[in-house]
């Protein structure tokens, strides 16, 4: 096994990238303009991967590869002794989600067969690419374009997607993932400053992700006015082609229904019992229990990956303007991965 050069390839990995981030343009070398090339390429291919929305994620990851972080996260798990191969079908809703699975086969001893999402297909192989040059060839992956000769399978998709991969891989081991969003509670007594960190919790990646808030409980005698003012350092959003459409699209639906919905020209907050919410738009409801507000997470927690709130509501939580900065032990479905992978 070859856990520590792999460990000591993703931490030169990590310390590569955020060299990379804190240079200026004008400071670029030939390997940073091929980074910037790659990610423009990526942009292109899905304009909803901005280089800065790409290069977030990117910060995210090396935040989170520090030797201390890595050997912190591995030393909860056995790592398999002997290699098997586990298909990895990957989601493409926001930049490198699947990374994270890529990582967990490799440093749990096993080799993944890897299904690129046709959305995100630029970065991960970059990514990997780099890591095996600087574990000294200590890590093996390979891309497939279809899942043959496998010993179990991680895949992630749609709700309709997700009943098709369980029919096919019904005779495999596997994690098949479904969509989730998360939810935000507000006690009340939330200070601006806080509201804007929830905005991060809404608009990161236009709101694409299972971790992007869709749905928020506020208190009966919350004023409306307060989410909207703090939701304005992201009022650029709307110079978004994709987003603008879908704003577009939604607001004429709701106005051709009659439907009463807040608008401030570039996101709408509706008063709709409803968990999810179409893009450019944040259900929400007013609240006089939090007992009903537990209630209703306990009967939609299938459909739920994080709760925004503050602690004091004993809800489980995360702190506001941390949904899309999840830790290395922080699984998709709360399925633990790592956990499965030593069964396989």
């Amino acid at each position: 096994m070859n856990t520590e050069n792999q460990v000591l390839g993703l931490i030169k990995l990590s310390g590569y990238i955020k060299a990379f981030l804190a240079k200026k343009p004008e400071d670029h070398n030939e390997d940073d303009i091929n980074i910037e090339l790659l990610l423009k390429k990526s942009e292109i291919e899905n304009p909803w991967f901005t280089i800065d929305n790409q290069k977030f994620a990117l910060r995210q990851w090396t935040d989170l590869l520090t030797e201390e972080g890595i050997k912190h996260w591995l030393q909860n798990y056995s790592i398999s002794k002997v290699s098997k191969k586990v298909g990895l079908i990957l989601a493409g809703n926001i930049p490198l989600v699947g990374f994270h699975d890529v990582i967990s086969v490799i440093l749990s001893n096993h080799i993944p067969l890897i299904k690129l999402s046709s959305k995100d297909k630029t970065m991960v192989p970059f990514l990997l690419k780099k890591w095996k040059e600087f574990s000294n060839d200590a890590i093996q992956f390979e891309f497939v374009e279809r899942l043959e000769n496998f010993d179990a399978v991680i895949a992630t998709g749609s709700n309709n997607t997700a009943r098709y991969l369980e029919y096919y891989f019904k005779n495999h081991l596997s994690i098949i993932r479904k969509n989730r969003t998360s939810i935000a509670v507000l006690k009340g007594d939330e200070t601006n400053e806080e509201l804007q960190l929830l905005a991060h919790d809404i608009f990161q990646y236009f709101g694409l992700g299972c971790r992007n808030v869709t749905r928020i409980f506020i208190p009966k005698d919350f004023v409306i006015d307060r989410l909207f003012e703090n939701l304005v350092g992201f009022q650029d959003i709307i110079n978004h082609n994709k987003y603008a459409n879908n704003y577009d699209y939604n607001r004429a639906v709701y106005l051709l229904n009659q439907d009463k919905f807040w608008d401030n020209n570039f996101v709408m907050l509706k008063e709709d019992d409803k968990l999810f919410s179409p893009l450019s738009v944040i259900n929400f409801s007013r609240y006089e229990s939090l007992d009903a507000v537990k209630n209703f997470i306990a009967e939609n927690a299938e459909n739920i990956q994080c709760i925004v709130a503050k602690d004091e509501l004993g809800l489980n939580s995360i702190s506001f303007g941390e949904a899309q900065s999840p830790s290395l032990d922080t699984y998709a479905d709360n399925v633990d991965t790592m956990k499965f992978l030593e069964v396989v």
